[in-house]
């Protein structure tokens, strides 16, 4: 069953599936939560430069492929990661391999995991006391593919599907006949490990069970574990590349955290620095006016 024609159909997909995204974990309207992100992005300054710099981090793994495309031919280690873990993925794609299953899957893998990231910086900008998990995000993505692109660089690893294809089949073609021109130039056929699709969607997993926003911990929680299991039933990624994922997603949430409560700690040191200034210069007018 084809599901994707192109990348404007999974735009579309995309588009609609963040609104209602925003809708359950807001709780608000969609397009206020939209107005409320363009206010913060306008008029203030610290949160603009986090989020440009969170797009700018996000564009680093298409100047990755640039870089790799000249890069000499280094080993590939997929060979070594099979030799560990056996055939675990052609086992598992085989024991649950269905028409009607893929397409729900390739839905997960394509929109699902990019909705949940953007839909999740709206619903931290929602609310001001969440803004802590704004800037959580913010850091963490950075992390994991600050993290992720020198492995791709120096330790390539190629998807499955690539390296075992009498054993294992890319499922991805069912539902997106086009994917390797369409959405291939997005991520490399030999940039496995560690599993982005994993450590990032565990990553919005984890901060979301941290902001307290119960309806949305539970939903970003069972998401990034479908996506798991849809990163080896597509027969993308191998066992020790979601292994590496897990352990990408904690410390990138924790750090995350941990970066975001400085930065508001620093911001409340100099609000309180300016205080004491500023009544100075009050009782300095008030004696002059006497």
């Amino acid at each position: 069953m084809t599901l994707f024609d192109n990348m404007t159909t999974v735009s579309v997909y995309t588009a609609i599936t963040v609104t209602l995204m925003i809708w359950f974990g807001a709780g608000r309207n969609p397009f206020t939560v939209a107005g409320l992100f363009l206010r913060e992005l306008i008029f203030n300054r610290k949160y603009m430069l986090h989020f440009v710099a969170l797009i700018l981090i996000l564009f680093c793994n298409k100047f990755e492929l640039q870089i790799e495309s000249h890069m000499k031919q280094a080993h590939d280690f997929a060979t070594l990661f099979q030799s560990i873990e056996g055939n675990f993925v052609s086992t598992l794609q085989h024991t649950f391999e269905n028409k009607y299953l893929t397409p729900i899957l390739a839905f997960m893998y394509v929109v699902v995991f990019q909705a949940m990231l953007i839909a999740s910086i709206a619903i931290y900008t929602n609310r001001s006391k969440d803004r802590m998990m704004f800037y959580a995000i913010c850091y963490a993505i950075m992390i994991n593919y600050l993290v992720a692109i020198p492995f791709y660089l120096f330790f390539p690893v190629s998807e499955v599907w690539y390296h075992d294809p009498q054993h294992v089949r890319f499922l991805m073609l069912d539902a997106f006949p086009d994917f390797e021109n369409q959405y291939r130039a997005l991520s490399g056929l030999n940039n496995c490990f560690p599993s982005l699709h994993t450590s990032i969607s565990v990553t919005l997993a984890i901060l979301a069970v941290r902001s307290g926003i119960k309806r949305w911990a539970w939903f970003c929680s069972i998401s990034a574990a479908i996506i798991i299991f849809t990163i080896f039933y597509m027969g993308i990624h191998w066992l020790i590349d979601m292994c590496g994922g897990l352990v990408l997603a904690t410390i990138a949430a924790t750090v995350g955290m941990k970066l975001s409560r400085l930065t508001l700690a620093q911001r409340s040191r100099r609000g309180r620095s300016l205080t004491p200034s500023a009544t100075s210069q009050v009782q300095f007018l008030s004696e002059d006016a006497k």
